[in-house]
């Protein structure tokens, strides 16, 4: 019978239904793509090559061409200096005049009053300063901007006086400054376009093979076609293997489900004409009875063998979850030893097959009149609740029995297997909760068993919130 004059004790606890679904949950911590780790890794191999060229370069070009260019400048000063003082005074104009228009090396007096910039911007200026100092003497000026003036300047002194020499920056400047940092930039975002184009390159034929493998699980065979004809050698055998068993998988279906047929048609008929004649040549009433049990039974049997190998392929649509617990509530008859209890919001439509939910529910229920009857009263009490949350549907159904050995509780939904001793003294073939569990899954949804707290095997269910279309 149906009590909905009273709130199952789950539904004045809803966090126990929130903890109870936490096993139907089970993703990842973290969760990363072939293609971003793929990009990653090649990311930072670009960039660890891109630093060691620079340690490289460092090494073997920067510092020797530094040490190189500061040389050149002291020769040229040291140079200068000796032509100018031993010159009289007509060549030393000339000599200026030459050195100025040929060699761009301007000479001019250093005055008190002269405001300059030391040359000192970055460790390659600091490098040629010190360099110079020591090859001219500790008293050299190495400025970048004299009066405001910019340009490569050394002060120095001939005969007591000091002078400035304006040399050419191109002298001693290698790719400095922005210059290095465009070129890094440029080096940087081609290595990653080329990280990006060798990942997509690398995880498209796995996409590929996963949209197939979904494809085959959701048993659309005919979709799941991979190329045979790709260059790459590896992947090419990769797709003949695949479709070599796509389609042995899809002989094997169609030979399931012609075998099905044919169990239905060839196993029924003879059953019913056996209960007929059992019905009209056993005169005794008691064993009449005992065999059109068993017939039943074994009618029931086959039934439970066909729900079970079902093929896998549904079309999941909007059902309303109160009228299939209705009529699986209502399947059950008035019965005077099963009390079951509802507590569901009005209007609660979920995504998926009203047959199978239908079937779902009737062998929950059936399975919790076998076993669930309170050791006390021996009445079959039975809750059943569901919520909304988020995108999904969480139901509840419970009895008040024994409960099951929390050892053997990742068992039940074993096709064949029957728990302990008080559940498995019942007639069946032990396929009841691994039909549940097949069609849950196929309508997308999750499946799991937890004894509850206050007594009692509790099945959670997980469906999506049906959508209109």
């Amino acid at each position: 019978m149906i009590d909905e004059s009273r709130v199952p004790t789950f539904e004045t606890e809803p966090a126990a239904l929130e903890t109870a679904s936490a096993p139907l949950e089970s993703k990842p911590a973290r969760e990363v793509s072939l293609f971003w780790r793929t990009f990653f890794l090649l990311s930072l191999l670009l960039v660890g090559c891109i630093v060691a060229w620079l340690q490289t370069f460092r090494a073997l070009e920067y510092e020797p061409r530094t040490l190189q260019s500061a040389q050149q400048l002291a020769s040229l000063v040291n140079l200068s200096r000796a032509a100018l003082v031993h010159s009289d005074s007509i060549a030393r104009v000339s000599l200026v005049k030459t050195m100025a228009d040929e060699e761009k090396v301007r000479i001019a007096p250093r005055e008190p009053g002269d405001k300059f910039r030391l040359y000192d911007a970055d460790s390659l200026s600091r490098t040629v300063s010190a360099q110079l100092s020591a090859r001219l003497g500790p008293d050299t000026v190495v400025a970048r901007e004299v009066n405001g003036t910019p340009g490569l300047w050394i002060g120095f002194s001939i005969d007591g006086d000091p002078y400035w020499l304006q040399a050419d920056p191109s002298r001693v400047e290698l790719v400095t400054g922005k210059t290095w940092l465009i070129w890094l930039a440029t080096a940087a975002v081609l290595s990653l376009m080329g990280a990006a184009l060798i990942a997509r390159l690398i995880n498209r034929p796995l996409q590929k093979l996963s949209f197939a493998a979904s494809r085959v699980r959701d048993g659309d065979f005919n979709s799941s076609r991979l190329n045979e004809a790709v260059a790459t050698s590896e992947i090419r055998q990769v797709n003949i293997g695949f479709n070599q068993m796509a389609q042995r998988l899809s002989k094997i279906e169609q030979d399931r489900a012609l075998m099905l047929a044919g169990i239905s048609h060839d196993l029924r008929t003879p059953l019913a004409r056996l209960r007929l004649e059992t019905e009209m040549s056993v005169a005794d009433a008691e064993a009449r009875e005992h065999m059109s049990a068993d017939i039943e039974q074994v009618n029931a049997i086959i039934d439970k063998f066909l729900d079970y190998a079902r093929p896998d392929h549904m079309e999941p649509q909007r059902v309303s979850l109160n009228e299939v617990i209705e009529a699986a509530v209502f399947a059950l008859g008035n019965q005077p030893d099963v009390a079951v209890k509802t507590s569901i919001p009005d209007d609660t439509w979920v995504m998926g097959d009203a047959v199978e939910l239908n079937r779902v529910f009737s062998n929950l229920l059936q399975n919790a009149v076998r076993y669930g009857r309170n050791q006390t009263t021996g009445v079959a009490e039975i809750d059943i609740g569901a919520k909304t949350k988020d995108q999904w549907v969480l139901v509840k159904l419970r009895d008040h029995g024994p409960g099951v050995n929390p050892e053997m509780l990742s068992q039940l939904t074993q096709p064949f297997f029957r728990g302990d001793a008080s559940r498995s003294a019942a007639t069946g073939t032990g396929l009841g909760l691994a039909i549940v569990e097949r069609a849950i899954a196929r309508m997308g949804g999750r499946f799991a068993l937890a004894n509850s707290s206050s007594g009692g095997l509790a099945a959670h269910i997980k469906l999506p919130v049906g959508k209109t279309a």
